[in-house]
């Protein structure tokens, strides 16, 4: 079961929540004030974890910026 995170939009509280699944759930109630006004927040763990995997790939030292080869940036 994946975990979410919500704030809602009520009280603008963040939280967590275990979904079970996205079909036919209804939306997660707020644990603060208990509005059903809740909005799924984009996650800066799993944000974080997509750039470390791509970073680690990365067999050459580039920042990223510009995307150029090595050396054809002022980063350098």
């Amino acid at each position: 079961m994946p975990i979410y995170e919500y704030t809602c939009q009520s009280c603008n509280a963040k939280f967590e929540q275990l979904v079970r699944s996205m079909s036919g759930e209804s939306k997660p109630r707020c644990p603060e004030c208990n509005s059903v006004k809740t909005a799924r927040a984009l996650s800066v763990f799993a944000v974080g974890a997509e750039g470390a995997k791509s970073a680690s790939g990365a067999s050459d030292p580039m920042c990223g910026r510009c995307g150029g080869a090595p050396g054809s940036c002022g980063m350098e």
